[in-house]
Order: structure tokens, then C-alpha cells, then sequence
């Protein structure tokens, strides 16, 4: 039962499971009781996204030692307190649930996704 990792308001495939979005900010314009139905997250977990200051540094990366930059500082972040816990949590729970985890970033390799993917992998996750 793997985890997928989508893009945010992408449509969604069969069995998918509950999706969690990794976003620092809820979809703009979009009332609150229509997240899912609009395919954007059921659950909002704010604590797998940047900083808003690394989401500014990932925004501006226009070279490749930018983007390698934030990519170090993210991993930073995301392997202490609580966001190292979660990461654990969703990794073991990669065994026996469906669900995916997602951003808004229409490239995936020019997202914080991309990273999530990375460390989930290395914690033993199954991804699709």
C-alpha cells in the first residue's frame, strides 16, 4: 500500500486514500469544506512544508547550487523534532494504509515534494 506523492488540486487516482497536504498556506479562494472535494487535501499537516522563509528561498532559486541550498536546509528541517517524528510515523504507516502527501508546485523537482519523496524512502517507505 504505497504512499503517493501528488500535485494539490491534481485529480485523483483509484485508491489513493486520504490526502495530506504538505503546504505552509490552504488553497487560496476556496472554502475550507471544499479542500477535498476539489481535490486539493483532506488533511492539512503544515508541519512537512518549509518555512515560509525557505519557501521564499525555494521560490527564487533560479540556479542549481540555489535550489541544492534549499534542498540541504529543508532536509535540515525535516530530520529533527517533530517533522522527523512524522516522516517516521508516515513510513511505517506506508506498510498498510493508501494515502498520498502533496504541494501546489506544478514541477515536482522544483518542489519540497520531491524532498518529502527522498526521506520517506529513506525511513523504509513504500512509494508509488
Amino acid at each position: 500500500m504505497p504512499i503517493r506523492i501528488v500535485r494539490l488540486g491534481s485529480a485523483r487516482v483509484p485508491d489513493e486514500g486520504v490526502r495530506i497536504g504538505t503546504v505552509r498556506r490552504p488553497p487560496r479562494g476556496v472554502p475550507k469544506a471544499e479542500f477535498g472535494s476539489r481535490n486539493y487535501y483532506d488533511v492539512w499537516l503544515p508541519t512537512l512544508s518549509p518555512t515560509s522563509e525557505l519557501v521564499s528561498e525555494a521560490l527564487a532559486a533560479t540556479t542549481e547550487a540555489e535550489w541544492k541550498a534549499f534542498v540541504r536546509k529543508f532536509r535540515a528541517e525535516m530530520n529533527h523534532g517533530d517533522a522527523s517524528k512524522v516522516l517516521d510515523t508516515l513510513a511505517a504507516l506506508s506498510a498498510t494504509a493508501n494515502f498520498s502527501v502533496g504541494c501546489y508546485c506544478e514541477d515536482e523537482n522544483r518542489c519540497h515534494r520531491s524532498v518529502l519523496r527522498e526521506l520517506l524512502i529513506e525511513r523504509g517507505a513504500t512509494l508509488a
